[in-house]
């Protein structure tokens, strides 16, 4: 299955963290086919507090989508994320945004992502290796997404691809 992972991290070496990351996701038998540029973020939500680094990725797995959220779920806390509040500071947050198409909701996980199309941290990312990609409920591509977003939020590129 294909699917579209976003990745951010505020604390520490931000770019380690999201390398780390990464190599951690293969180490699960997770294929990486698309990475996006390095973009350094305006937090959204809580703003005092470091910026982000964020990327986003097209990766394949047989893995359904609850058994890749607990692999995600692992290597963020082996990486010291910790679950208090939200919008807080981490050294690594890794969201689910897309499924190959499909929709699915239940306690754990929304698919696609319900906060995706409102964060211009996820969509900017996105549009670069994605712009035609069509939200499965919206009916919408990625591009006019971000066309009609609303948030203001500063991103800006700072690096190509990532080392790993």
């Amino acid at each position: 299955m294909e699917y579209y992972l976003g990745l951010g991290s505020n604390l520490g070496q931000r770019e380690k963290n999201l390398a780390q990351a990464l190599k951690k996701l293969k180490s699960q038998g997770i294929s990486l086919y698309k990475v996006s540029s390095v973009y350094e973020t305006q937090p959204f939500g809580n703003t005092r507090q470091p910026w982000y680094l964020n990327i986003v990725v097209k990766v394949n797995t047989d893995l359904p989508p609850n058994e890749l959220l607990k692999k995600i779920e692992k290597i963020e806390k082996d990486m010291g994320r910790t679950l208090h509040g939200i919008n807080n500071p981490r050294p690594i947050d890794i969201d689910i945004l897309f499924s190959e198409g499909h929709v699915m909701k239940n306690k754990n996980l929304e698919i696609p992502h319900k906060e995706l199309i409102h964060r211009n941290f996820v969509l900017v990312p996105l549009m670069e290796i994605a712009p035609d990609l069509i939200h499965p409920v919206l009916k919408e591509k990625v591009n006019r997404i971000y066309k009609n977003c609303s948030d203001e939020s500063i991103v800006r590129k700072i690096k190509g691809h990532i080392s790993i």
